[in-house]
């Protein structure tokens, strides 16, 4: 156990063997800014002042060589090898609203949702609460270091844990999952992440996704239609999906209770070929667009979550700010 000490807060927390000083900050209820966790964003910096780390992957994005030259670190990449001084500014809203837990547990089944998403469920050692939107890291067999995947269910304290993934082409951790076995034993840390359900918010909901931004937006959707705080908000879910056979989702929000009262799923489709079949409730298009055709003078009226590929994040986010959307009703966790 090591002991890590912040710079200027004076606060000390401590730090596990092997566990990353930003997991050991968060599970101490330190405010420490993040994002993906996994070394891509680089939102969890911070100065080393005093102490030798450990850095987990040299090569993370999330770290220039100009941030190397001044003694910059990832917190999300970084293990302490003693006790430590650092240097970090602390920010209340990073506090960890459950604290994120690390625990053993092994894969149970797969359910296919289209051609290349499916459905992983896992049981747990410990119970993760978590709230819905939110993330956990997977420690897989054969792969190095963690995959960050989003839950799919409402949220609450569950032993059984459900991730909705998209299999990249060449992608390591997918094809991992993909080829998992039942009873395989895996690591499951978490929650994290900061676009969770706002329960408290009166606004109305827009989730949008893409690819596998379908399960932290299924989580939202149906942690939104079951909250005892939430029996008023509609929710208005619009799916991005390239063609006609990757449109998914819906069977899922109708089976939530008040789903045909409260909910509006919209599906669009980027690369559907010219003549080829489809739905007539189906839009042409990205998704983005669609959230501009369809909600352009609301979109100051909703509480909004996304995610998806990067380009469509990046597009749904220039949208937002050209519309002026207040950045406190926008949603969504950094992943590249």
């Amino acid at each position: 156990m090591h002991q890590v000490h912040i710079e200027p807060s004076q606060t000390t927390f401590s730090c596990h063997e092997r566990d990353t000083l930003l997991r050991a900050g968060l599970r101490a209820g330190i405010a420490f800014p993040y994002e993906c966790n996994v070394g891509s964003c680089g939102n969890c910096k911070f100065e080393l002042l005093e102490g030798e780390l450990e850095n987990t992957w040299d090569q993370a994005p999330g770290l220039s060589e100009k941030d190397k030259q001044k003694n910059r670190h990832l917190g999300c990449q970084s293990i302490a090898k003693g006790n430590v001084r650092i240097k970090l500014r602390e920010q209340e809203r990073y506090a960890p609203i459950h604290t994120p837990i690390k625990t053993a547990a092994h894969f149970v089944e797969q359910r296919v949702i289209t051609h290349d998403i499916s459905e992983f469920a896992f049981e747990t050692a410990e119970p993760i609460e978590f709230s819905a939107g939110q993330y956990a890291l997977i420690e897989l067999p054969g792969v190095q270091g963690p995959r960050a995947y989003s839950m799919s269910q409402a949220g609450g304290k569950h032993h059984r844990i459900e991730f909705q993934v998209r299999r990249v082409p060449n992608g390591v951790g997918s094809q991992a999952l993909f080829d998992l076995k039942p009873n395989t034993p895996v690591s499951i840390d978490g929650p994290y992440g900061m676009a969770y359900l706002r329960e408290d918010s009166s606004r109305d909901i827009l989730c949008v996704g893409g690819g596998s931004g379908l399960a932290p937006m299924v989580s939202l959707a149906r942690g939104a239609l079951t909250s005892p705080k939430m029996t008023h908000q509609h929710v208005h879910f619009l799916y991005g999906a390239r063609e006609e056979r990757d449109v998914c989702g819906l069977d899922m929000l109708e089976s939530l209770p008040n789903w045909s009262q409260r909910g509006h799923y919209t599906a669009v489709l980027s690369h559907q070929a010219p003549g080829t079949p489809m739905s007539s409730d189906r839009l042409n298009g990205f998704v983005h667009e669609a959230v501009a055709s369809l909600h352009l003078e609301q979109l100051a009226n909703f509480e909004i979550y996304f995610a998806g590929p990067p380009l469509m994040a990046q597009a749904m986010l220039k949208l937002l700010i050209e519309q002026k959307v207040p950045m406190d009703q926008v949603h969504f966790d950094q992943f590249y």
